[in-house]
């Protein structure tokens, strides 16, 4: 079993010619791990972490609750059983979503890290879930800013909006028309976020043109009473070669 793995993981590196080091140890290379261990990790599950912590506030805990009750979790190949949403898991690195994924991401740039998803600590910087409705063409994320978040005193970076923003819009192109690219970004910044609290941020697909895909944004207090910022974003399609390429 080892010797037929080592076997297919020899041809790694030429599916990612990008890489400047084997993206595989030797055949017989004393690196390589007894079978068990190689179908351990090709096949275990990763932390997903969309799921609740102990971190999560009341707020936060409620809307993942509301989103929760109407969804299915999004998975390969499963029809949509009629409910109105389908919650999105989340890994600290989009790899995982690949077949085999847990054990190509140790091999293939071990250390890198999904920017919202590597800080450990829970509650610390970016907590959020996302839920998609492809038949109203919406997406909505529950955030709960945390406090390594800052930017003026006491509230969250404008570079952490932005960067919430074009995770929810790309997650939502990317369900559509997935792989894709961030091609424009506009955000009107209108109330600061308070670190530590909850806000919704909602996204619509307004248009397709060809490879092109316009989608709007919102951020609004959980209750809708506060429009804290609005985007507008442009995702252009790709292909799996053109983004291996880089």
């Amino acid at each position: 079993m080892a010797r037929n793995l080592a076997r297919i993981l020899g041809g790694c590196g030429s599916l990612v010619p990008f890489m400047k080091t084997p993206a595989c140890p030797p055949r017989n290379s004393s690196s390589i791990p007894p079978a068990r261990t190689l179908v351990q990790m090709l096949f275990s599950k990763s932390r997903d972490f969309s799921l609740p912590n102990s971190s999560w506030g009341e707020e936060m805990m409620r809307l993942y609750e509301f989103y929760n009750g109407q969804s299915d979790v999004e998975t390969e190949g499963e029809e949509n059983q009629g409910r109105e949403w389908k919650r999105l898991p989340s890994y600290n690195r989009s790899l995982k979503y690949a077949t085999g994924g847990v054990y190509l991401s140790k091999i293939i740039q071990s250390k890198a890290r999904l920017f919202t998803r590597n800080i450990r600590e829970p509650g610390a910087a970016f907590e959020y879930v996302l839920f998609i409705n492809k038949e109203k063409e919406r997406c909505v994320c529950v955030f709960q800013a945390g406090h390594l978040l800052e930017g003026p005193p006491g509230h969250v970076h404008g570079g952490a909006i932005a960067t919430m923003i074009d995770t929810v819009t790309g997650t939502h192109a990317s369900a559509i028309s997935a792989p894709v690219m961030t091609a424009n970004l506009n955000i009107d910044y209108r109330s600061p976020i308070p670190l530590g609290s909850t806000v919704l941020i909602e996204s619509t697909l307004e248009k397709t043109e060809g490879r092109k895909l316009y989608i709007s944004c919102k951020v609004t207090s959980t209750d809708g009473s506060k429009r804290h910022t609005d985007a507008t974003a442009l995702f252009v399609s790709i292909s799996v070669a053109h983004l291996l390429k880089g």
